[in-house]
């Protein structure tokens, strides 16, 4: 309902912006939020509205666009758990003090040759010094040509491009090896995609 109002309203999406987008997002995740904003850490502003909609909304991803051939519709998603400690073996291991939120996987069953696909997406806490941020600078990894962030419109990394994507996300994902690739924008948000195995196939490697 926010987002339908501020698309109508420049006045009501200034005050989304500032106050109602904040509000969603307490309520959404109150846990998460405290955790985000505790040890100075802060979010400005006028980034709520792009984590009320990360928070709510799978983008999907066009073909030709940030996951080669692959296509998949955007679509609001009713309830969605954010885990740190998924978030935590997605990082590479220089930056293990970072705080990675990760949703569970949308999960896109049955594409045909691309077997089913799980799209993910996360926010990294106090991203502009974050060690990752620092690495990524240091690794001279450049942004994606064309794509932007669909939550807050800023230039993305992808962290599969210098190898900085640990196997170990494989596991925590139900994914294939070497399967999971994802990117980071400037404002900390992730978007990630993976090859999810066979339920079947999954729970053999956990016992394993």
């Amino acid at each position: 309902m926010i987002a339908i109002f501020s698309c109508t309203c420049k006045w009501f999406d200034e005050i989304a912006k500032r106050v109602l987008w904040k509000e969603f997002c307490h309520a959404r995740a109150p846990k998460m939020m405290q955790d985000l904003h505790s040890s100075g850490s802060h979010i400005v502003d006028g980034n709520w509205k792009a984590l009320g909609k990360l928070l709510i909304y799978c983008s999907g991803c066009t073909k030709g666009g940030l996951f080669g051939n692959t296509h998949l519709p955007g679509h609001f998603v009713y309830r969605t758990r954010f885990s740190r400690t998924v978030g935590k073996c997605l990082l590479p291991p220089q930056c293990r003090t970072d705080v990675l939120y990760v949703s569970d996987s949308c999960e896109h069953l049955d594409l045909g040759a691309e077997g089913d696909v799980g799209l993910f997406r996360g926010i990294i806490k106090s991203f502009s010094v974050s060690n990752i941020k620092r690495l990524l600078i240091e690794k001279q990894v450049k942004f994606h040509p064309e794509e932007l962030c669909p939550y807050c419109k800023a230039k993305l990394w992808n962290l599969k491009q210098p190898k900085m994507i640990r196997r170990s996300a494989s596991v925590r994902l139900d994914a294939y090896d070497d399967s999971v690739e994802y990117y980071v924008c400037l404002n900390g948000h992730i978007l990630g995609l993976c090859a999810l195995m066979p339920i079947s196939d999954s729970e053999d490697t956990k016992e394993e």
